[in-house]
């Protein structure tokens, strides 16, 4: 991401850490799988460990294909796989409820889309 070469993944890790919320909800984190690409237990594992300390919340999304983009979709196993291991590991872990994609307006899907106007 763009924004990564100002505020770095570490960096605004390290100020989440800094933060004092124990008069307000857990922070949350969107975690969007791939199928094959960052979807199996290494990936797990690495997410927990850059996590650790942190009291927060992650969101599995699945990926929604989308047209002229070859990425695969992770699988529901996969994805339960995945959110177990980092509920083990003491990091609250769910996975999001998918709406729209048979309009391909899934999460992430419209910014695919090249507007499209009648006349």
């Amino acid at each position: 991401m763009p924004l990564e070469k100002i505020y770095s993944l570490n960096k605004v890790l390290h100020l989440i850490r800094q933060y004092d919320f124990s008069h307000q909800r857990r922070i949350f984190f969107e975690y969007i799988l791939f199928g094959g690409l960052n979807d199996d237990l290494k990936h797990a594992a690495a997410l927990a460990s850059l996590l650790r300390g942190i009291p927060c919340r992650v969101n599995l999304i699945q990926y929604h294909p989308v047209p002229e983009i070859n990425l695969p979709p992770s699988n529901v196993d996969s994805m339960v796989v995945f959110r177990d291991y980092l509920n083990t590991k003491g990091v609250i872990c769910t996975i999001r409820a998918s709406k729209g994609e048979d309009i391909l307006a899934a999460c992430g899907m419209l910014s695919t889309l090249a507007p499209r106007y009648s006349q």
